[in-house]
């Protein structure tokens, strides 16, 4: 997919929510369309504004998977190579090529957050790739292993599934250490249309303690909230110690398994905050979400607006029913539309929000 137009994208990274996702969206994007693009304002509304350890290795992925050094280029505001703490980037892509990839944050910062960088300039990649992705593997404020694993097929519409995830260790923060390989197929044709307008019946539901070097009790308080809560049966319920070393880290997460759509959410367990209030916390999450009808939850609608826009340029359009339209989908919206001649449509339904697409007036191949 490539555009006539090659002018630099302007973009200002304290719009909307102002947070990391403006540069992963806009690092893909730039890869998809061969489009450089000029950010400035990077992370402005983040306690700590500019590139952390784990938004560098985002851009240091795209420029691996844009053909290396010698074609794709992320320089700072002076001109010299991205670094930690740099609040402007100037991002020229190179050709995309699929391979073998092993991608490391350095620190406990979110592996996923790569993989979401990469994922769709490499699903439109003439050949498959293989990733090796070190790092935190179950962070807050980030889709976890959990999450896109369950959730990977939805992102392929009706299609076979683009991605396959395999986890080798967690990783938690503060320690980091996690390890997922990723294999990445890119379809045989145009991409399949999303259409997620049903959830069907509920067919599994379970909770699933992850803790690593801390007490089991903590586990099993935990657990215990939400079977009296949810009056689950004790099989809903897996306590799963891992390894001393994978941690010390705490996950708190229920899988929500209909016949047309998953859900995962996730509480982390952190100093100073009691297992039972870890509990409370994803339980009013699974509550809210049990309350609706729409099939897919804030997360994944976020998640979901590449590959509905992009399978909709090919000629595939869809639509999805979130419960919510988030203002970081909102901000996420408004960076796609900066690269793809595309328009995203939202219409008020049942409380929630049908989301579409619509096309601009562009000539695109």
């Amino acid at each position: 997919m490539t555009t006539e137009v090659k002018d630099t994208i302007e973009i200002d990274g304290s719009q909307g929510e102002g947070g990391g996702q403006i540069l992963r969206t806009a690092l893909a994007l730039s890869l998809i369309t061969g489009r450089a693009f000029s950010l400035v304002n990077i992370r402005a509304k983040r306690p700590k504004p500019g590139l952390m350890r784990q938004h560098l290795a985002c851009v240091q992925a795209a420029v691996a998977v844009g053909g290396g050094a010698v074609h794709c280029h992320a320089l700072g505001g002076d001109g010299a190579p991205a670094q930690i703490g740099a609040t402007q980037l100037v991002f020229t892509p190179g050709p995309v090529a699929g391979g073998d990839y092993a991608f490391a944050v350095g620190s406990a910062g979110s592996c996923m957050l790569v993989l979401q960088t990469v994922l769709w300039p490499l699903a439109m990649a003439t050949q498959p790739s293989t990733l090796t992705l070190r790092g935190g593997t179950h962070n807050p404020m980030a889709p976890s292993y959990t999450f896109l694993s369950h959730l990977a097929p939805y992102f392929a519409g009706a299609g076979p599934a683009l991605f396959e995830m395999e986890l080798g260790r967690h990783g938690f923060y503060p320690a980091g250490g996690g390890e997922v390989q990723v294999r990445i197929q890119p379809p045989a044709g145009a991409l399949s249309p999303i259409a997620l307008t049903r959830r069907g019946a509920l067919v599994q539901a379970w909770a699933e303690c992850l803790h690593a070097g801390i007490p089991r009790s903590v586990a099993e308080r935990e657990l215990g909230v939400l079977q009296r809560a949810l009056d689950w049966q004790p099989d809903q319920l897996r306590n799963r110690g891992l390894r001393s070393n994978e941690g010390p880290g705490n996950a708190l997460q229920v899988v929500l398994q209909f016949e047309h759509i998953a859900e995962v959410l996730t509480a982390f367990g952190d100093k100073g905050v009691s297992a039972e209030e870890v509990a409370r916390q994803v339980l009013r999450e699974v509550q809210a979400y049990l309350a609706h009808s729409a099939p897919v939850g804030e997360h994944l609608a976020d998640q979901l607006m590449l590959p509905l826009a992009l399978a909709g340029l090919q000629g595939n359009k869809g639509q999805y029913w979130a419960t919510t339209w988030s203002e970081h989908a909102r901000t996420n919206a408004r960076v796609i539309e900066q690269f793809l001649p595309v328009r995203f449509t939202t219409q008020a339904l049942d409380g929630g929000v049908l989301v579409g697409m619509a096309a601009a007036s562009a000539r695109w191949s």
